[in-house]
């Protein structure tokens, strides 16, 4: 790893851009500055452009040897925003601070996700300074990644200009030396659930058993949308787009759904979870309470209560829709309250699924690169979790590379984040091969 480089990204991971805490606004805008300073110091075009509460990020780097007009666009997205670093004492160096210790770099978003942006950019800039950049690099950035933010897909529904392919470098390998692509994220349909039943609590032994009591109301009502042997009801499971072969081979090369649960200290659902772990987590849509309050649950307090809410969510599969499956669980939470309860629903937040074919021509190019760069070929696998880019890019017809130089030991959004220092070259060599291979879209 070269000192210079090193350098540069320590100078990055200087910048407290904690977006989930206001005093730290001009540090967000600074660390947008300093990728825009980047882009322009590769000999391309940068601005901060102001949405919503913190600003993007745009550019372009152009193709060398005026050859531009014609060349393939590769739009490139990372976040400069970070996690809080607390809780501070665990730290073993100062989060804000590079720190080269042994076979890692320490420091909050080294590896999530200002390292791996650094990558992408120093690729492209290394290229540009030689005159061997065969495509055009857009660069959209964003500061809210942290936080939820939705300015980047705000700016990509109004955005005409598309691209022939996007990179984001914001995730993990599945171990050391075993790279991923992954092609697919879930999407999520998040609601509160209210249930009264009466106009103030009682006594349970004066009313018990007599009337109707919130808590059991609640629990009889979220009963109505939990799977039964692992499967939910069946309008949860419409629309959804089962893997391809090639994606079901590649996750059979992952770890075993018995160690991922075990690893994690969790325990199997119901006896096919495990086995069935990653079509559950990739591939199909999930539901989960997330949290119940009612009653005096830590008090000895024999009350009845009247009133009980809950969160409840759930994740959806490639090809569902957040409007129509939100409907769904909505219109099963009914049917299954008891009679008498008052019902309220209110639908607090919601993204869309993505999925890019796995046979698209940018991940078949891509797949062949990093095999070069790594010496390893990529698994093809999608992410459970929700990742609204993706489906912003997907509607935009840009087919998108989602990968990653972390490994599982990397303490993403804990204390002493790090990444293993050989990576940070290894992924520039890795999108250096890929912006070159991208000549032929």
């Amino acid at each position: 790893m070269e000192q210079a480089w090193l350098d540069e990204l320590a100078e990055f991971v200087r910048i407290p851009s904690i977006s989930a805490d206001p005093a730290h606004a001009a540090d967000v805008e600074a660390a947008a500055e300093w990728v825009a300073a980047f882009v322009r110091a590769a000999g391309g075009k940068a601005e901060l452009v102001p949405w919503g509460q913190r600003p993007l990020v745009v550019g372009e780097i152009a193709a060398s040897d005026g050859t531009a007009a014609s060349a393939p666009t590769v739009l490139l997205y990372g976040h400069f925003d970070v996690q809080p670093p607390e809780p501070l004492e665990h730290w073993e160096s100062e989060p804000f601070e590079l720190d080269v210790r042994g076979d890692w770099a320490y420091g909050r978003g080294v590896a999530d996700d200002k390292g791996q942006l650094y990558a992408l950019l120093k690729a492209g800039a290394t290229l540009a300074a030689e005159g061997r950049l065969p495509v055009n690099l857009r660069v959209v950035c964003d500061g809210e990644e942290e936080v939820g933010g939705h300015s980047v897909v705000e700016f990509l529904e109004q955005d005409d200009r598309g691209a022939d392919a996007g990179v984001i470098f914001d995730s993990a390998m599945i171990r050391r030396g075993v790279p991923s692509f992954a092609i697919g994220t879930r999407g999520l349909a998040y609601l509160h659930v209210t249930v009264r039943t009466g106009e103030r609590d009682l006594h349970s032994g004066l009313y018990g058993g007599a009337a109707l009591n919130a808590a059991h109301a609640l629990a009889q009502t979220i009963a109505g949308v939990l799977p039964r042997n692992g499967r939910l009801p069946e309008p949860l499971l419409a629309g959804v787009v089962p893997p391809t072969e090639e994606e079901l081979e590649s996750w059979r090369e992952l770890p075993p759904g018995q160690e991922e649960l075990s690893s994690q200290g969790a325990r199997p659902a119901d006896p096919a979870a495990a086995d069935e772990f990653y079509l559950r987590t990739f591939a199909g849509p999930s539901l989960d309470v997330n949290g119940i309050e009612t009653g005096s649950p830590h008090l000895q307090k024999t009350v009845l209560p009247v009133v009980a809410e809950a969160n409840v969510s759930i994740r959806l599969a490639p090809g569902q829709h957040p409007d129509e499956i939100g409907g769904a669980l909505d219109r099963l939470l009914r049917e299954a309250a008891p009679e008498g309860a008052d019902l309220e629903i209110e639908h607090w937040s919601s993204s869309l699924p993505g999925v890019v074919p796995p046979d698209a021509e940018p991940i078949r190019i891509g797949l062949d690169a990093f095999e070069r760069a790594v010496g390893k070929r990529p698994l093809v696998i999608r992410i459970g979790g929700s990742l609204p880019i993706v489906p912003a890019l997907v509607a935009k017809g840009i087919p998108t590379i989602v990968t990653g130089f972390a490994v599982p030991d990397s303490n993403i959004h804990s204390p002493n984040e790090r990444m293993l220092v050989d990576y940070l070259p290894l992924a520039v060599r890795a999108a250096t091969e890929l912006f070159v291979s991208f000549a032929k879209l």
